[in-house]
């Protein structure tokens, strides 16, 4: 297999000075209206880093510290295309995966002792990485489970309410059970594989699950919770349910910054036009091909842009990526070769505004209107 290397400059490319004016107005005006405090954000194209840069600071107070490029986030349900998916990506490549294996063989609980046996031994790996197993979108299992075994065994109980296959619904639960099978694959944490396999292998430096006290101080915080842990959380995950599993998760607890996704996108960018150095174009092209059922947007893992898509007007069909809770994208236009990272702390000092709804798309048609002109 051919191999081509993924550069991504410590430093942007030279651009016009003002090429990306109309960028900064649309994050600037976002702050101004409280959709997020800061954000930090960039562009990768013709191969190289062309934007990398921050606005705004960690939250509304005046004691509040600036945000920069490098400013390290809780990335939230971004976790499931950084860590899990790209996980999966690589031990199907490796052959020691099949995206078709019931879940059931890598975790018999989720079969065994359940009224709707069959229906839950025909939910495969695929099924879970499409949002197709049939489990629902989202369950807090927090308010009653406080350890990773209690909140394992209360998702593998979870009841099937669709046939397999039939109907799309976004799952956390069906991510943290992906998570945990891949677990029982590489007799590994997700957190000790993900780190050896992709992390350090992409050279992600500050990237990871549970970030050491030290540096906790240097990200911003995610919200005041005021219903669970009775305190504000920062450097810590800010999904409870996450939280619980000591915050290593199939569907949540990755913090990143943009120049580490960056070079992960990057590495998806250099395998899906020739091979890169851990994925094959073939690996990539499968697993953005948008699944069942019909009406869904979701491939393998990945989304894929839809009518008024978060990833504005101007990415193409061939664009895969994901958003996260917490106020932070990433989107991957495979066509364009273009990637775009946008990572706030929306959720502060609640989660009440929506605001990021709107900043998100016109954030991602300004730059691509500003790499078209």
């Amino acid at each position: 297999m051919e191999e081509t290397e993924t550069t991504v400059p410590d430093s942007p490319a030279v651009r016009e000075p003002n090429a990306f004016l109309h960028v900064y107005d649309v994050l600037a005006d976002a702050i101004a209206a409280h959709a997020f405090p800061g954000c930090a954000f960039g562009v990768f194209a013709n191969g190289a880093v062309v934007l990398q840069d921050a606005l705004g600071s960690s939250t509304y107070d005046d004691d509040a510290f600036p945000i920069a490029p490098e400013t390290v986030y809780d990335i939230a349900s971004v976790s499931k295309v950084l860590a899990t998916t790209a996980a999966v990506m690589l031990l199907v490549q490796q052959g020691r995966l099949q995206l078709d294996t019931p879940l059931g063989d890598f975790l018999p609980g989720f079969v065994v002792g359940r009224e709707s046996s069959q229906r839950a031994r025909r939910v495969t790996l695929r099924h879970l990485l499409a949002h197709s197993s049939g489990l629902p979108g989202y369950v807090e299992f927090f308010r009653t489970a406080s350890t990773p075994d209690a909140l394992l065994r209360a998702c593998l109980q979870l009841p099937i309410q669709a046939e397999p296959g039939t109907h799309a619904e976004y799952s956390d639960p069906g991510f943290i059970l992906l998570g945990k099978a891949l677990e029982v694959l590489t007799r590994e944490s997700l957190a000790t594989w993900v780190h050896r396999e992709i992390i350090q292998t992409l050279q992600l430096h500050s990237t990871g699950f549970n970030p050491p006290p030290r540096r906790r101080s240097h990200i911003p915080p995610t919200e005041i919770d005021e219903t669970f842990r009775h305190r504000p959380i920062q450097g810590e995950v800010q999904d409870e349910n996450a939280w619980v599993m000591g915050g290593i998760a199939g569907h949540a607890g990755v913090f990143s910054n943009v120049p580490d996704l960056l070079r992960f996108a990057g590495a998806v960018l250099a395998a899906a036009k020739s091979n890169g150095s851990l994925w094959s174009r073939t690996t990539v092209e499968e697993f953005a091909q948008r699944q069942g059922p019909a009406g869904s947007s979701c491939a393998l893992g990945w989304d894929t842009p839809s009518e008024n898509s978060s990833a504005g007007r101007h990415f193409s069909a061939r664009s895969i990526g994901h958003l996260g809770y917490s106020g932070c994208s990433l989107w991957i236009d495979l066509d364009a070769e273009v990637a775009a990272v946008l990572l706030t702390n929306r959720t502060w000092p609640d989660r009440k505004s929506q605001l990021v709804r709107d900043a998100r798309p016109a954030f991602h048609d300004a730059l691509r209107e500003a790499l078209l002109s």
